[in-house]
């Protein structure tokens, strides 16, 4: 990147519980809309309430409906930066967790951004509210502890390849797709608890009934960004490329070579005074044509 934001970027995996994907898969439009919404809310509410931040944040959000082994598991990614602008008072703010050592200014490993167990308790309550909101009927049995993963990422770079690589190429490369024979599809995954890497044979139907349970409704937009990452916030983008973006670090230019040092024949050092060039000889200057060029020549006639 050319530019990048001076802040440590997180990664939040905001996830539903299992007893509510029977709902969002009939309601694929509607949920996936509320989990969308209600993410960046949740986001967005800490972070004007925070202390450090109190300020707008900028973020990418992504829609995730399967698992390592492609099962249907709605979940949204959410990449942003520990930091937030003002616009009413046009400042920006970065949020640094301090280690712990006395006196130490330096952000402690990993960092801190959220409570994940605040983040989804805000989050469950915002998503049911929408939920109802919209005319659904909630399961009985959703359990009060939602599962929000908060991580800082470094610089953001490998967490938006990492997002990037799935819209890109869809649920699941070519080269992962072993074999299919004898009516069966045999393909590569990753197994969830020890994650390490795993094969699953389906038959032919049941692997592409599994490819397009995850179809989204259509027009549906899978990636958005929100915030002052959103492309209607290009004034306070450029604001900040102006004061508080810092260019990539560029190769330094070579020293300058020193000048060679003339010494007289006693070895000292010789002062240049004065430059003289000499003067290139002028081309000799041909002489006047009066004749014209396309006139033959006169020829003499003598007479006796």
């Amino acid at each position: 990147m050319a530019v990048r934001l001076t802040a440590t970027y997180f990664l939040v995996t905001f996830t539903v519980p299992a007893q509510l994907r029977t709902l969002a898969w009939a309601h694929q439009r509607v949920v996936y809309e509320a989990l969308m919404r209600c993410a960046w809310d949740t986001l967005k509410t800490f972070s004007l309430n925070d202390k450090h931040l109190a300020g707008t944040p900028g973020a990418l959000a992504v829609l995730h409906t399967h698992n390592r082994q492609l099962g249907f598991h709605p979940h949204v990614h959410v990449c942003l930066p520990a930091a937030a602008f003002d616009a009413s008072e046009r400042l920006w703010r970065t949020k640094v967790h301090l280690g712990k050592t006395p006196g130490s200014t330096q952000p402690a490993h990993g960092g801190y951004l959220f409570s994940h167990k605040a983040l989804g308790k805000v989050f469950a309550a915002k998503v049911k509210a929408a939920l109802t909101e919209a005319g659904l009927s909630l399961p009985g049995d959703l359990p009060e502890r939602w599962v929000v993963d908060c991580k800082a990422v470094g610089d953001g770079q490998a967490a938006l390849r990492y997002l990037g690589r799935y819209l890109n190429r869809g649920m699941i490369s070519e080269k992962d797709i072993l074999r299919c024979k004898d009516g069966r599809v045999t393909f590569r995954c990753r197994d969830a608890q020890s994650g390490k890497t795993a094969t699953r044979s389906l038959p032919g139907a049941d692997f592409l009934w599994l490819l397009l349970q995850h179809a989204l409704p259509k027009d549906f937009q899978r990636a958005r960004n929100f915030g002052f990452l959103h492309h209607n916030s290009h004034r306070a983008l450029r604001l900040l490329q102006l004061l508080h973006l810092r260019p990539a670090a560029q190769s330094a230019a070579p020293p300058p070579q020193p000048r060679p040092v003339w010494r007289c024949a006693c070895g000292g050092v010789m002062l240049i005074l004065r430059r003289r060039m000499r003067p290139e000889a002028a081309p000799p200057c041909a002489a006047p044509q009066t004749e014209r060029p396309d006139k033959a020549d006169p020829v003499e006639v003598s007479t006796h």
